[in-house]
């Protein structure tokens, strides 16, 4: 992983302190895929949440961007997309020939950054989402020229450390934003529904929510064991007549399945829109 190298323990600094970067650092700390007191974190000028970072990982903090950066093997780019062009310039100097940058800037392509940087670098372009923080995120990554078989396994490991990691080409980076990086915001829609739903029927607000977190790792389960056969899981419990069927045929009356279709196209295509903001 990361955190070794020849005995060397790497060190890792993360520009910028928000959920994802969050998500990230306690997935990784416990984990062990990073070690705290190598890991720091900085951002622009939010020190009170930095000082929260570092009381709860025990990660360092309080450094200006220079310091964080000096010696910096891992750095793991977690600022908001529009800031881009700034966070590259700023870490422009600090880059030596065995560093890595991970970037996590959605709409942000590989190509942007080269430029931005303006000198070889191994680049690691990521998608994770934020169950990372419960070491459950599905990430995809991309990776430059000069990304390293060594580097490219680091990088599966740390990510796996978090979930599950796959490799992908840049070209379908859009709809991995769209199916994972966003996903779990549609799950937790549908929970919404269905706990207003619950409630709405005589539930009482834990009850409901109780069970529809069982049913929801439970169904997850049962995903992961058929491999993936929606289909033919929603089929077998949807009996002619019964309480499924009536819900499923209310939602075809309504369209869920064609909306939800829409709507992660959708995001793709504001991903797309979003990263011909960061072409050259």
């Amino acid at each position: 992983m990361f955190r070794q190298q020849g005995g060397i323990t790497l060190k890792a600094v993360f520009i910028g302190a928000g959920s994802m970067a969050e998500a990230i650092i306690a997935g990784a700390i416990t984990s062990g895929a990073l070690q705290a007191e190598n890991t720091y974190v900085t951002n622009r000028a939010n020190n009170e949440r930095l000082k929260e970072l570092a009381a709860q990982y025990g990660i360092q903090s309080g450094y200006d961007m220079e310091s964080a950066l000096n010696n910096a093997d891992v750095i793991v780019l977690a600022m908001k997309p529009k800031d881009a062009a700034a966070g590259l310039e700023a870490i422009r100097s600090y880059i030596h020939n065995g560093s890595v940058i991970i970037s996590l800037l959605a709409g942000v392509g590989i190509d942007f950054m080269e430029k931005a940087i303006g000198k070889p670098c191994a680049i690691i372009r990521s998608m994770p989402n934020t169950s990372a923080a419960v070491g459950k995120s599905a990430t995809a990554i991309a990776l430059n020229k000069h990304v390293t078989a060594g580097q490219h396994k680091a990088a599966i490991d740390l990510f796996t450390a978090i979930g599950l990691a796959i490799t992908v080409d840049e070209s379908q980076m859009d709809a991995v934003t769209a199916v994972s990086g966003s996903g779990p915001a549609y799950i937790y829609y549908v929970a919404e529904a269905m706990q207003t739903s619950g409630e709405e029927l005589g539930l009482d607000h834990e009850t409901a929510k109780a069970l529809i977190i069982q049913t929801l790792l439970g169904a997850a389960d049962m995903l992961s064991e058929s491999n993936g056969q929606a289909a033919s899981l929603r089929k077998a419990i949807t009996s002619a007549g019964g309480t499924t069927e009536a819900a499923i045929r209310t939602f075809d009356e309504w369209h869920v399945k064609e909306a939800i279709e829409a709507g992660v196209k959708e995001a793709a295509a504001q991903s797309k829109r979003l990263g011909l903001s960061y072409k050259h």
